[in-house]
């Protein structure tokens, strides 16, 4: 799927690029981060060639993702 699919005429690029991070269509691509941009710790290898464009480790990324379901960003 495309991000451009669920836009509407109200919508703006930024809104739609938001939905699409938060519903998951965003698709990682890349090379991925060394290390966690958010604590520092080093991104596991297999992480790192599973998840191409990985900015976070398995714990701030699950971290993140409790946080966007309880509506904070």
């Amino acid at each position: 799927m495309d991000v451009a699919d669920h836009a509407t005429d109200e919508d703006d690029i930024k809104e739609v690029m938001q939905r699409a991070q938060a519903s998951g269509l965003q698709r990682h691509s890349g090379q991925s981060a060394y290390r966690c941009e958010s604590c520092g710790d080093a991104i596991p290898e297999d992480r790192r060639q599973n998840e191409p464009g990985t900015e976070h480790c398995f714990d701030c990324t699950d971290a993140l993702k409790h946080m966007n379901r309880r509506g904070f960003r």
